[in-house]
């Protein structure tokens, strides 16, 4: 089945949403264990790097080489994505049994997101010249704003639509499990989980800002693009599950990816004078960047 044929999207994401799906079911209202959570995680990136093959047969080894860097950036940067959820719900105090189904909607709209993000970036590449030298810029200074503490700097309480939100909204004092809305006498009522999702998806947009940008970079395939951030971003929950369990292995992950954006940026600033950096170059420095995160986050952590 060729990708351009429309019946392979509606089959893409229908199995999407049936994974998606299967997800919420088996960890709606309880905690996922430490076990579960890295099972999952492993089960999520076995599917998202399968789907590489797909890639390959489609458009050949180089798109198969960008497709698997494309799949691994979004990934380790959706981990910065899963520290501010952590720090969301640690400042709003979600109840452990709502956490599940707001992540679920977070991944949902993050899809969308992305997805708008990308076929807008793609368009505006192909029309525009001079907006490579945004792109670029754009990579540059989300490097630069990962290195001085990325996620660690967002703070929910100082979130200007939720703000407005807590001005605006009739909002009840107490969650009342996974519901958004209540109803009180012959009013309805918003309860503070409706707060908690505008943090995340508000949260959402601004970490596409540098996601999609840092795609774009590796591929302007949209399909590959595409696809990767959708594959990288289906496993969002169950990494968060595993990250709150402690799992800090990588605590070196944000200075090295802030390298690496930074990187992309200066090869996305290249691009405008027809100098194009081999795929497997970018491969390979995700590639170094993670062993040294893994190995200088382990020797720090003995």
């Amino acid at each position: 089945m060729e990708v351009s044929d429309p019946f392979f999207w509606i089959l893409f994401h229908g199995v999407i949403i049936t994974f998606l799906l299967i997800d919420l079911r088996h960890y709606r209202h309880v905690e996922m264990s430490f076990r579960d959570s890295l099972k999952w995680v492993l089960i999520w990136v076995s599917i998202g790097l399968s789907f590489s093959v797909i890639i390959f047969h489609n458009y050949g080894v180089d798109e198969f080489i960008k497709y698997i860097t494309a799949y691994v950036t979004e990934y380790l940067l959706s981990m910065d994505n899963v520290f501010v959820f952590l720090a969301i719900f640690t400042y709003f105090a979600v109840p452990y049994n709502a956490r599940p189904l707001v992540l679920f909607l977070g991944i949902i709209f993050a899809a969308l997101f992305r997805a708008t993000f990308i076929i807008v970036g793609v368009t505006l590449l192909q029309t525009y010249h001079w907006m490579v030298y945004v792109f670029g810029a754009v990579l540059i200074y989300s490097g630069y704003k990962m290195a001085k503490g990325g996620a660690e700097s967002v703070d929910p309480g100082k979130n200007r639509v939720v703000q407005f939100a807590k001005k605006f909204l009739p909002l009840t004092h107490e969650y009342e499990g996974q519901k958004f809305i209540v109803k009180r006498s012959s009013s309805r009522f918003f309860t503070p989980l409706i707060l908690v999702l505008i943090a995340i998806e508000t949260t959402d947009i601004m970490f596409a800002f540098d996601s999609v940008p840092a795609v774009l970079a590796i591929t302007r395939e949209f399909f590959t693009a595409y696809t990767s951030n959708i594959m990288a971003i289906l496993g969002l929950r169950s990494l968060y599950f595993l990250l709150e369990h402690g799992v800090r292995r990588l605590k070196n992950l944000g200075k090295g990816l802030a390298v690496y954006l930074v990187y992309l940026g200066i090869a996305f600033l290249l691009t405008a004078f027809e100098i194009d950096i081999p795929s497997w170059v970018s491969l390979a420095i995700i590639g170094t960047i993670l062993l040294w995160a893994y190995l200088t986050s382990r020797g720090e952590a003995e």
